[in-house]
């Protein structure tokens, strides 16, 4: 099982979710072990200069793709598990 584990978290680690906020203005891209891989922002959301709502739209678009990357490790993690849920995976 610690095989197929370490086999899993480097399989995750080359899958990417996408999440996006403000109609697509800002992407932000997340691997299968949390970290952002990429924050994409559209040029012309800058040109409205506000930093209030730049921020808000990044803090969603991060929330949602660290939530999606959660749920695709869950995922994965119950085929190898078989839907038992081991304290410390």
């Amino acid at each position: 099982m610690q095989a197929k584990l370490a086999k899993m978290q480097e399989e995750l680690r080359q899958r990417i979710v996408e999440a996006t906020s403000g109609g697509g203005m800002v992407r932000v891209s997340c691997n299968g072990q949390q970290e952002i891989v990429r924050i994409t922002i559209d040029p012309e959301l800058l040109e409205e200069k506000d930093v209030e709502m730049l921020q808000d739209l990044i803090l969603v678009a991060v929330n949602e793709a660290l939530n999606r990357s959660r749920e695709m490790m869950q995922e994965e993690l119950a085929k190898i598990t078989g839907g038992l849920n081991i304290p410390g995976l």
